[in-house]
C-alpha cells in the first residue's frame, strides 16, 4: 500500500512525505518533481510555455505510473485530486491523506518559499490570500472525496503531522510487513 499525500500548496506534502518515508523505511516520490524531470524544466516554465492543460496531462501520466508501484509515500500536486482518473489510480494502491492548513499559515509558507527562490505559478492572478481562499473552497470537496484521513498541520510540527499519519495507518507494519 502507498501513502498518498494531497492538499493545497505548502501544506507540507513534500517535507512530511520525506519524514514519513524515512520513518517507515520506504521510498518517497514527489509527482511535481517527476513532472519537472519528465519535461526537463520547472513547473512554472511548463505552465507559462505549455499551459495548465499540458501540465495536468503530464501529471495524469506520472500519477498513473507512480500508482503502479507499492510501498511508497507519494506527494501529489495540489490540484491532482480534481482529476477523477488521478484519484482512481491513487486509491487503487494507496491510502490518501489530506494535509490541511489555515489560509494565513499557507500564505506565510508560500511567502517563505518565494524568498528561498522556489516560485509557484499563480492559479488565479489574485492576491495570494484571496487566491488561497478561493482555490481551497473550490478544491475542498475534491480533497474530502479522495481522503482516507485528514490532518490539519497548521499548528503542528512536520514531525507531529507525520506521527499522526503513522498512527492513523489502517494496518500496522509489523502485522503486514508492508504499507
Amino acid at each position: 500500500m502507498n501513502i498518498v499525500l494531497t492538499g493545497y500548496r505548502c501544506s507540507g506534502k513534500t517535507s512530511i512525505g520525506k519524514i514519513l518515508a524515512s520513518e517507515l523505511g520506504i521510498k518517497f516520490l514527489d509527482t511535481d518533481e517527476l513532472i519537472e524531470e519528465h519535461e526537463g524544466c520547472p513547473i512554472e516554465t511548463i505552465v507559462s510555455e505549455r499551459g495548465w492543460d499540458h501540465f495536468r496531462e503530464v501529471e495524469r501520466i506520472i500519477i498513473k505510473e507512480a500508482s503502479r508501484d507499492d510501498n511508497l509515500v507519494i506527494a501529489t500536486g495540489g490540484g491532482a485530486v480534481m482529476d477523477e482518473e488521478n484519484v482512481e489510480n491513487l486509491k487503487k494502491s494507496g491510502w490518501v491523506v489530506w494535509l490541511k492548513g489555515e489560509k494565513e499559515v499557507l500564505r506565510k509558507r508560500m511567502h517563505r518559499d518565494q524568498r528561498s527562490g522556489k516560485s509557484r505559478p499563480s492559479l488565479t492572478e489574485e492576491d495570494a490570500l484571496e487566491e488561497i481562499g478561493r482555490v481551497l473552497q473550490e478544491r475542498a470537496p475534491f480533497y474530502e472525496r479522495a481522503k482516507d484521513l485528514t490532518v490539519d498541520g497548521s499548528l503542528l510540527s512536520k514531525e507531529e503531522v507525520a506521527d499522526l499519519i503513522i498512527k492513523g495507518l489502517p494496518k500496522k507494519p509489523e502485522e503486514t510487513g508492508q504499507y
